[in-house]
């Protein structure tokens, strides 16, 4: 009885630690990304079980973000001092309303915000993109889906406004609308208003969703793999809520969601905008996923963000 015990105990206690050594390297290659010359994981949906079975064990591959093109219109480059060196694309327009700011989502840079831009180039404004950390030309190679990113949200936020910008509105898709939604709620920002696209209600369901792409069962391992994140990284992970920041938002929201998202649910979406206090305004695509609207849904995208800047802008 007792051998079966200890073979028992033996048994678990290897268990335990093989769990804690595949989430540390899930959770160090997910928040840090690799050379430009590593090929990036496929769709974990789409992998043969070899691969999906290394994926599981190993982590993703997870290659630096870079910017692939540059704007086509006029453009200076800035560099603004913030927990990192960020770089941005500073582009003017002619008599403008005010300046927009764009923040990209996970495993993205600033190029990929270029169309969007231009909308808002097209309506009147002025617009800075931006690298968050790891990314294009911005300092280090490490991402924290937000957390810290909350930091160079603020100092792009303080960058404009000591320039004399007050008509200042902030957009981020994905994780750059999680950044955007932590800043407000740390540093009591106080943008005209904020679009945000597609956030994640906590960063715990966000690695749920990862894990159930992977057709992979998300107990034990996300809870873990959230832990060792916020160890690696410098904070508590199961913190970094999005659907709680949203109770701090105190100016107009325009809130953007695709129906066929597999990565975030409506569920988090609806309990976000329950949360927001100021005047806020939920648009959802039938057709999207986790995607750029804008590529599938021009008008329809163009039409609502005109109408909520344009009633937001003194």
């Amino acid at each position: 009885m007792r051998k079966r015990v200890r073979l028992i105990l033996a048994s678990l206690i290897v268990l335990f630690i093989f769990i804690n050594m595949v989430a540390c390297f899930h959770a160090y290659k997910f928040t840090h990304f690799a050379s430009t010359t590593i090929t990036k994981t496929t769709d974990p949906g789409k992998l043969s079980f070899s691969a999906r079975l290394k994926t599981i064990l190993f982590g993703i591959n997870n290659p630096r973000p870079v910017n692939d093109t540059g704007p086509p219109v006029p453009y200076t480059t800035v560099m603004i001092q913030s927990n990192k060196k960020t770089e941005c694309w500073s582009i003017p327009a002619e008599n403008p309303k005010g300046t927009v700011i764009l923040f990209h989502g996970y495993g993205g840079s600033k190029s990929s915000l270029l169309d969007k831009s231009l909308v808002f180039q097209s309506l009147g404004y002025s617009t800075l993109l931006v690298d968050f950390m790891g990314s294009g030309g911005s300092e280090g190679n490490q991402t924290t889906i937000g957390f810290l990113e909350a930091q160079q949200v603020r100092s792009c936020f303080d960058y404009l406004s000591a320039k004399g910008e007050k008509n200042i509105f902030l957009f981020g898709t994905s994780m750059g609308a999680v950044a955007i939604m932590k800043s407000i709620n740390d540093y009591k920002l106080k943008p005209q208003g904020i679009i945000i696209e597609c956030p994640f209600g906590t960063m715990y369901q966000t690695v749920c969703a990862r894990f159930r792409l992977m057709h992979a069962p998300t107990f034990p391992m996300a809870g873990v793999l959230l832990f060792w994140g916020g160890v690696q990284n410098g904070f508590w992970a199961f913190g970094h809520n999005p659907t709680e920041y949203a109770r701090q938002i105190s100016c107009p929201t325009l809130l953007m969601y695709g129906e066929q998202d597999n990565r975030v649910s409506r569920a988090e979406i609806d309990e976000i905008y329950t949360n927001l206090p100021a005047r806020k305004h939920l648009v959802t695509f039938p057709g999207a996923g986790h995607e750029n609207y804008l590529a599938r849904y021009q008008t329809e995208w163009t039409t609502e963000v005109k109408a909520f800047i344009d009633a937001g802008t003194p």
